[in-house]
Formats: C-alpha cells, structure tokens, sequence
C-alpha cells in the first residue's frame, strides 16, 4: 500500500483514523478543499491551512489545459507551484472530459475532445491521465473513469462501469510502482447494487491504496445516494480509505460519514463564499438578503474564523452587495472553517462513541435555523 491507513475507532459503520502520507498526516474522515486550477479559490493557502485542512484536491483536467502539466513540472511540481506543502489529491480529469469539453468522442482508447477554454485538441486515456498526475506530483492519483450522469439506463451503466474497470487495469499498469504516493480505484454502477458489486470485485481483484465511490452526486438526489451508500461502502476493502467524490452539502457528509465513508471533496464552501452564502450550525444564511444590513452580530458568534471574529453580519451584507473582493475572501474562509470544524467534530464523536448525539444536534440546529434578526424584518 501506498500509504499507511489506521483506523482509530469505530462507531457504527463510522470510523475515524489516519491516513499516513510522506507530506503529512491526513486526519479521517476528512474534507479536501477544491483547489481546481491550483488556488483555492479567494484563499492563500496558509489560509487554507489554518482552517484545519490537511490535503487540497487539484484537477487533472484543468491543469493539463492551463498551465499544463509540463511546465508545472519544470518549475517544481504542484505542491511548490501552488504554495502548499501538505498531501494532495488529484482527480483523473474524467468527470470534467464529460461535463465541460466540448466536441468528446470516447472510445476504448480514451477521450478525445476540445478544450473549453481555446477549442485546442486533446487526448485523455488511462495512460495519459498517469502520466500528467506524475508530472503535477500528486500524493493521491485517482484511475481514470467515465461517469455517466444520472438518470441513464442500466445498460448504459453497466457499459460506462465495465470500461471503467478496464481503465482501471490500465491506470494500475501505467502508475506503475512509485513509493511514496498511493493509487485510488474508483467504484461505478450508477444506482444499481449488482453492478456496483461487479465493479467492487474487479477494483479489488487489481488492488489499489484506496478506494472511491464514484457516480453519485450526479443528479440522483440524497435519498438516492444514501440507499447506494447503504450498502456500497462494505463492498470495498474495510482496511482501505473509501472516498465519496464531490459531496458535498454537509447533511450528505454526515450521512455519508454514518455510512462509513473516510473522504470528501466538493466545490460548494468556495463557490459558495463567492455568491454571498454562509454555511453555519443552523443551515446556509444568504447574506445578501436585507435583513443582514443593520446586524452588528457575527455570522456565528460560536464560529473563530476571522469573518466572524472580526466582522459584522451588515460589513458582510455590505461587501457581498458591493462585489467586493473582500466579501468573497471572508466568507469562503468562513465555509472551509466550518466544514473543517463539521469533521473534526464528527471524528470526536466517533472516537468517543457519541456520534448518535452529534448527528441528532445537528440536525436539531438546522431545524431551528437561522438566528432571527434585531430588526424583526423577514429574511
């Protein structure tokens, strides 16, 4: 294995462990901010640090178009190009092939497309997908895959999940034996348990350091995704990491967590930072509303973020309505601060055995909601 995984505890189907990197620890379960294009975005990434993060996630697919992996190499590779000294993980740019390029034609070979930056054409396959997560420097490299979005016929999820695992084998050979950095598999078969059993066999029939659960997050809705991880997560090697890719809303991470899922990435604190919302204990808050704009109070008073430390829920109002840069910066900082708080809170209560009471409190504080405002005026 690439890395060594200790499971420290166990509450139910939860666990909560380390990942051992040669970067660094990776504390479990854990959540990865996106640093798609090698930035998180309206963050340094000392900041991303001091919000309790122990790995980021880069996209292969973004970077191969834009610097491109070669010249990342040349200057250092990834982890000296972005400013972050901690493990990263990259996906394999097979999701992103699908959803943004333009002009795709899959074969069994790979994907051959346009970029949706310039119109440049490229090829992406098993083989190539290594190669530029070795350029890059990855610590985490995730096989190369297909993922149909959903709904879709079974037929058509079984052949996008059977070439997946044919890429799979691939992406074993072309990774090859590189000590220090560990390979993902990544599981597929839509909403369907056979298929998904199928593919599980095969992944572990290849070996991997570590395994994804893939396909979901794609259209299916919660309820979906919770039956799939029901059962999905036990098909996959108890002694490995099991990482659900692009969850999520934190409801979905604590679900998931409960269903003994280790690692989670998603675009939404960020994205969210940029469009003026606050993920708090009690829900979203959407800071453009005006009832925000004569509230001296802090997002969170229980939050020790810098947003809410240092600044008014009406400075936040003000800044988000103006566009200003800052409005962005403070609360994606606040977002990544509360998901980190969310799983560290989720790993002490697994570690304590108290995960019910955890789960049942936050749920207890998102019903009740939002703090309502001094003025009495509706959101």
């Amino acid at each position: 294995m690439g890395f060594a995984f200790d499971i420290h505890a166990r509450d139910g189907c939860a666990r909560t462990g380390v990942l051992r990197t040669a970067r660094g620890d990776i504390r479990t379960p854990a959540f990865m901010p996106v640093g798609t294009a090698a930035t998180v975005k309206a963050m340094r990434p000392e900041s991303v640090a001091e919000t309790g993060a122990d790995i980021v996630l880069g996209n292969t697919y973004h970077l191969m178009l834009r610097p491109g992996a070669e010249r990342i190499a040349r200057l250092g590779g990834l982890h000296r190009f972005m400013n972050w000294d901690r493990p990263i993980l990259t996906d394999s740019g097979g999701f992103q092939v699908m959803s943004l390029a333009s002009l795709r034609k899959l074969t069994e070979e790979g994907v051959r497309f346009a970029s949706h930056i310039d119109g440049s054409k490229h090829m992406l396959s098993p083989e190539t997908s290594m190669e530029i997560q070795r350029l890059l420097g990855s610590d985490i490299v995730m096989a190369f895959d297909e993922c149909p979005a959903l709904p879709a016929n079974k037929t058509r999820i079984a052949d996008s999940m059977r070439l997946s695992m044919r890429w799979a084998q691939r992406s074993r050979e072309a990774f090859g034996d590189r000590p220090g950095h560990a390979l993902f598999g990544i599981q597929q078969g839509g909403l369907e348990p056979d298929l998904r059993a199928e593919s599980a066999e095969a992944l572990r029939g290849i070996g991997f350091d570590g395994y994804a659960i893939g396909g979901l997050a794609v259209g299916e809705g919660q309820a979906a995704m919770f039956g799939v991880l029901d059962y999905a997560p036990d098909m996959l090697p108890a002694d490995r990491p099991r990482y659900l890719m692009g969850v999520g809303k934190p409801d979905d991470i604590v679900g998931a967590v409960q269903r003994g899922v280790d690692m989670f990435d998603c675009v939404l604190p960020s994205r969210s930072g940029r469009t003026g919302q606050g993920w708090t204990r009690r829900g979203p808050v959407n800071l453009r509303n005006a009832r925000h704009r004569d509230d001296p109070r802090p997002l969170d008073a229980d939050c020790t973020c810098p947003a809410c430390r240092s600044y008014s829920r009406a400075y936040l109002h003000h800044v988000v309505r103006a566009d200003e840069i800052i409005g962005a910066m403070l609360l994606t900082w606040h977002n990544l601060h509360y998901y980190q708080a969310l799983m560290a809170g989720l790993r002490v209560a697994i570690a304590t055995g108290t995960l019910d009471a955890f789960v049942a409190e936050f749920h207890a504080l998102r019903a009740e909601g939002d703090i309502k405002p001094l003025t009495g005026e509706g959101a």
